[in-house]
């Protein structure tokens, strides 16, 4: 009987098959409107070859499609959607168990894939998650990782799956030492008795004066088969399973190796006879003593593990359990989760803050520094925005709930970052084409070392084909592969979420270390967003709060953005404004009217002109303003030219730094804007950016990043508004700026969560550090293993006399682990240095500083 797979409840289910080489799927297909609709679905399946039947269903939004085995189901998909219409895939989330080696992902990895339906699959064996996206179902995807001997279950998403994982963590770590203790107790005796004799003849004297050799070895037996049962079973009961289903792991390498060393020497302690004479000795201490430093290997690496997900591990605890909430006119503390929204939450100083609303009562400072990045406790008053898990510094307030549970900042930046950590790099699929096959190929290698010293080698040969067969299989570490990019992948994004810079896809690491030009939206990126009152200039005479309310009180009548600048100045500064009356627009020149009881007309200089004012006066303040990018305003009082005002969209105040760290960087800097090109120029000289692009329509900012790409290479885009999305899904990287629109967000791979565009640099620099942090990891791991399994094999012998006894290679490989998952680590204390923050300006050097430690 075939297999159906099946879309209900939300998810993909199987169903039975009539006949055994028949599939039957049923597709969601979401866009129809009418029977011709359907009857277009159907005639697209029908067309496919190897479909058999295809039924669509306009009530039910549901293809059911009858094919044979030979059909791909995204051929359906990719049919359905080349209509217009959408077949939503699903999105699994699934923890992996028994991962050892890149080898493991491969080979899960290569398994999910072939399950039919999927789509992509990437394993992540730092994390130990595998996300699968397709049209297919949970069980058949834990079905094909049981098939390699691993154990999958469904990963959760929130706070307690999330503490239950560390919690797993931590336990798996404990349960690693207690194995050490047990197998160094168990290895040192063997250790003692076996190398001892070797190397210090006076231990060897004393073993055959008292025990005797044959009674040190059968000591040796017991020590070591304990070792080998107790703590190092799970070596065993592993690797074998998988080397007999052909797909070996590092697990195996070691079984392999370890009985190969075990069994050798059990023949020797209890049929000698059965050996060639001459090569009759024991190797207990080496199959001991290897399990032993590959299990404190492990141990380290399992603790080293638990350190990269610390960030993920700090932003989860910084959310507080309970809240104090206004119900039926009385305050109560409930759980957390229990707060609705529109609740009226209240918090004292000192406390943290539960979930993200507005500030309705009180005001305060508060440290948003865990969630930003920036140290600056920032001033909250009603109607300000608050987030949940920041700390309430000086006084107490009351706030309204706008967002709970999983829709709060600090929830989505848990998802973004644990989303980023679980991304693969480009970089990554070489090393997965490698380790595909490292492990088999290490075995291969075993074997004819074997062979050759067997063959060829000197007596005692068949010695020698042991012990240096043994130390190729030990020493060959497909570990620090696998660790050496997603470990420092999570590292990495967890160090960019402390500093307020979130990677939505760990992807973007890479691409941004590649960016050769920076672009930059200039509303509300570059600038604050909003026309304020930058400049008020008055003749002698004249009182500047005086006439700023008398301004503010004739712009009052306007609706023009200038006009409404001015008011909020005069409000800023808390100024009564006069009555107004007789208040006229001349069109394309100004206004003018009565405040309170005098004249007062405001316009552009041809306005005064007209009025029989001479400008003069102010000419070298006009042409400032002009350099400026400012657009100056005459005002005439009572008959008189009275003052110069100048309204803009100031420059944010981490823009200048950020684009001087950007060329320390050695990036070009471009602005797109949809300004005019004076206004644009003028900024772009103020601010030293190297290109302006004005005047353009959302669509031709597109434009005008295909042209970057063209003319310099990868881009990178930092918008924050609903017209910036187009140009950051179109740049290699899209930044988006954290108090920018949900759609600029929803664009971009990239989110600053402060708003400070001193993010950009810090999110290029990081790149950097981590990419350069991955290569160094990659060059250990293959550098190590392309020189040191040769070594193992007995490259050095015919020259220099040299082999490399197998417990030595355990040491090895053990630490070629330790030593990737260390090297990884040092991005947790990474800092880049702003330009303000160094005096004398910041080299490049300085902004690509590698991680301290």
């Amino acid at each position: 009987m075939g297999v159906n797979i099946n879309f209900q409840d939300g998810v993909w289910r199987a169903m039975a098959a009539d006949s055994q080489s028949e599939q039957t799927l049923s597709l969601p297909v979401e866009g129809m409107h009418c029977a011709s609709c359907v009857g277009r679905v159907e005639r697209a399946l029908k067309g496919i070859a190897g479909v058999v039947e295809a039924n669509v269903n306009l009530a039910t939004e549901r293809a059911v499609v009858r094919i044979d085995g030979a059909v791909d189901p995204a051929a359906l998909v990719e049919a359905i959607e080349k209509l217009g219409y959408t077949v939503p895939a699903q999105t699994f989330q699934l923890t992996i168990d028994g991962m050892s080696c890149a080898s493991c992902v491969g080979r899960v990895e290569k398994s999910l894939r072939a399950v039919p339906g999927v789509v992509d699959a990437k394993v992540n064996l730092a994390t130990e998650r595998a996300e699968v996206s397709g049209y297919t179902d949970l069980k058949s995807l834990i079905g094909a990782v049981a098939e390699t001997g691993k154990v999958a279950h469904e990963a959760g998403r929130d706070e307690a799956s999330s503490l239950e994982a560390s919690s797993k963590r931590d336990a798996e770590s404990r349960q690693l030492k207690r194995r050490v203790i047990v197998a160094a107790l168990l290895a040192f005796p063997v250790f003692v008795l076996e190398m001892g004799s070797h190397l210090v003849p006076a231990i060897h004297h004393l073993i055959g004066q008292t025990i005797g050799m044959q009674a040190s070895w059968l000591i040796q037996f017991v020590l070591t088969s304990a070792v080998l049962i107790g703590p190092g079973r799970s070596f065993y009961t592993q690797g074998f399973p998988a080397l007999l289903k052909g797909a070996p792991d590092m697990n195996s390498l070691v079984a392999v190796g370890t009985a190969a060393a075990y069994l050798f020497s059990v023949i020797a302690t209890f049929a000698p006879n059965l050996l060639p004479e001459g090569t009759v000795n024991v190797y207990y201490e080496a199959a001991a003593v290897i399990v032993t430093l590959i299990l404190i290997g492990r141990w380290m690496e399992a603790r080293a593990k638990g350190r990269t997900s610390d960030a993920i591990q700090r932003l989860l605890k910084i959310a507080p359990k309970t809240a104090r909430v206004r119900r039926n006119g009385e305050t109560v503390e409930i759980d957390v989760a229990a707060v609705a929204l529109g609740d009226i939450v209240e918090v004292r100083p000192g406390e943290r803050l539960p979930v993200d609303g507005e500030v309705i009562e009180g005001s305060t400072y508060i440290d948003e520094s865990m969630v930003t990045g920036e140290p600056v406790p920032v001033a909250k008053e009603a109607g300000a925005t608050v987030i949940g898990g920041t700390v309430n510094q000086t006084g107490s307030l009351a706030f309204r709930a706008t967002a709970i549970g999983d829709d709060t900042m600090l929830a989505q930046i848990i998802r973004l970052v644990e989303e980023a950590q679980g991304g693969k790099l480009p970089i990554q699929a070489m090393v997965d084409r490698v380790t595909m096959y490292f492990v088999p190929a290490v075995i291969g290698l075993a074997l004819l070392t074997f062979g050759v010293w067997f063959f060829f080698g000197p007596e005692p040969a068949l010695t020698f084909g042991l012990v240096n067969a043994v130390a190729v299989l030990i020493i060959a570490c497909p570990c620090a592969m696998g660790l050496a990019t997603p470990t420092s992948i999570m590292v990495g994004t967890g160090r960019g979420a402390e500093m307020g810079v979130l990677f939505r896809k760990g992807e973007a690491l890479q691409v941004l270390k590649q960016a050769q030009v920076v672009a930059f939206d200039k509303t509300g990126t570059l600038t604050e967003g909003a026309p304020r009152l930058t400049d008020l200039e008055v003749t002698p005479g004249f009182e500047a709060s005086t006439l700023l309310a008398h301004i503010a009180a004739v712009e009052a009548k306007s609706e023009h953005p200038i006009g409404q600048a001015i008011v909020a100045a005069a409000q800023e500064q808390q100024l009564q404004l006069p009555d107004v009356s007789e208040f006229e627009s001349v069109t394309g020149m100004g206004v003018s009217a009565k405040a309170g009881a005098h004249s007062v007309e405001i316009g552009a200089d041809r306005y005064m002109v007209q009025l029989g004012h001479d400008v003069a006066a102010f000419k070298d303040v006009a042409e400032r303003f002009a350099s400026e990018g400012k657009s100056p305003l005459y005002v005439a009082y009572d008959g008189k030219l009275a003052a110069i005002v100048a309204v803009s969209d100031p420059i944010k105040e981490t823009t200048p730094v950020a684009i001087d760290a950007l060329h320390a960087l050695g990036l070009k800097v471009a602005m797109i804007t949809g300004d005019n090109s004076h206004t644009a120029n003028a900024i772009a000289r103020r601010l030293g950016i190297d290109e302006v692009v004005a005047e353009v329509l959302p669509q031709g900012k597109v434009e005008a990043i295909k042209s970057l790409k063209q003319a310099h290479g990868r881009v990178a885009f930092v918008g924050d508004g609903i017209n910036d999305a187009p140009a950051l899904a179109e740049a290699d990287v899209g930044l988006a700026i954290g108090t920018g629109t949900d759609v600029a967000i929803e664009a971009a791979d990239v989110v600053l969560v402060s708003g400070s565009l001193s993010g950009v640099p810090k999110a290029i620099a990081l790149s950097k550090a981590t990419i350069r942090n991955i290569k160094q990891n990659l060059f250990w791991a293959f550098a190590y293993n392309t020189a040191l399994v040769p070594v193992a094999a007995g490259i050095l012998y015919p020259a220099f006399g040299i082999l490399l006894s197998p417990v030595f290679a355990a040491g090895a490989m053990a630490l070629s682990s330790v030593f990737v998952l260390g090297n990884a680590l040092r991005l947790k204390t990474w800092s880049p240095q702003m330009p303000d923050e160094t005096q004398g300006g910041t080299s490049r050097e300085t902004l690509e500083m590698a991680p301290a430690g």
